[in-house]
């Protein structure tokens, strides 16, 4: 498979489309970054790595980072998390109070904002300091040091987030929040505002793509069932109510931010990381769902 010249071709066809949606203007730092930026990383099992674009400028992954404050917490806790935590799709928008009251502060999934902020708890419960702790399990997987949070955005998002604050105290109210909800919101803000390149996103996620990150003398990061799981819930949950869209057009396992990023996985083949900040109304990148529902039709390669 010529992945290069896929990446090239498709990326060209969509760079001369308009370009739709709107920037997330609603977190001040990020209606900052140029809605033309577009750039692509694709980096298979065997680590070869294919780019075009703006694939090494670094953005804030916001709620990718969800899926790795998971996998610490699965790789710490086990199965005790899903005590707290649901695995089903929500079918509403990430940020949504509704369905904590029907379900009594247990989210229905961790890649919702509720969802997420019990994992933040769990950490801060388990770990003596939960933003190194989450920053250096970051700098391990992705093997890059540099990776840190920006102090910038993580304030921008705290300066706005009111909805985030009341979804904490909500879920408090249910005892399903342990820690003190100020800590909770601000690793939240702090885990939301990691920003990466499209090639960094590529080599961090690996370890759910490549079996060799789990053999026993590797110190797997997750063992074979876990990784299976994680996938799973990026595969059901990773796109909000836009997730079955996704699933249909697309067919991979993956997590989108409202920076604009996109990252998608074929367990087995390759890792790839879409970057385009305009929305859609859904909260995804647009170009990024264009790219990879191209991409997986052109090369036959989604899971299904």
């Amino acid at each position: 498979m010529n992945y290069q010249q896929a990446i090239n071709q498709i990326y060209a066809d969509i760079k001369n489309q308009e370009n739709l949606g709107q920037i997330a203007t609603y977190i001040p730092e990020l209606s900052k970054v140029d809605p033309e930026k577009f750039g692509i990383c694709l980096k298979t099992v065997d680590y070869d790595e294919f780019g075009v674009g703006d694939w090494k400028t670094k953005f804030s992954i916001q709620s990718i980072s969800k899926v790795l404050s998971l996998s610490l917490a699965y790789k710490i806790l086990g199965d005790d998390i899903w005590e707290r935590v649901g695995v089903e799709p929500s079918g509403n928008p990430f940020n949504s109070l509704i369905q904590l009251e029907t379900d009594n502060g247990i989210p229905r999934n961790p890649l919702i904002n509720a969802g997420a902020m019990v994992i933040c708890d769990m950490l801060i419960s388990h770990t003596k300091n939960a933003p190194k702790a989450f920053l250096d399990f970051v700098q391990h997987i992705c093997s890059n040091n540099t990776v840190t949070y920006s102090s910038a955005i993580a304030k921008s998002e705290k300066s706005v987030g009111y909805r985030n604050v009341a979804l904490c105290n909500f879920i408090k109210s249910f005892g399903n929040i342990k820690n003190d909800p100020a800590e909770v919101l601000d690793f939240y803000f702090h885990m939301c505002s990691i920003e990466m390149s499209c090639q960094q996103l590529t080599s961090t996620f690996m370890f759910l793509a490549n079996d060799n990150f789990r053999s026993p003398e590797k110190n797997s990061i997750l063992n074979i069932s876990q990784a299976k799981r994680i996938n799973a819930i990026m595969q059901t949950c990773g796109f909000y109510d836009e997730s079955g869209e996704f699933a249909f057009k697309v067919g991979l396992p993956g997590k989108s931010g409202v920076g604009g990023g996109i990252l998608a996985l074929h367990p087995g083949s390759y890792c790839i990381a879409v970057w385009s900040p305009k929305l859609n109304k859904k909260g995804n990148s647009s170009r990024g769902m264009k790219f990879l529902e191209a991409f997986t039709t052109q090369t036959e390669s989604s899971i299904f």
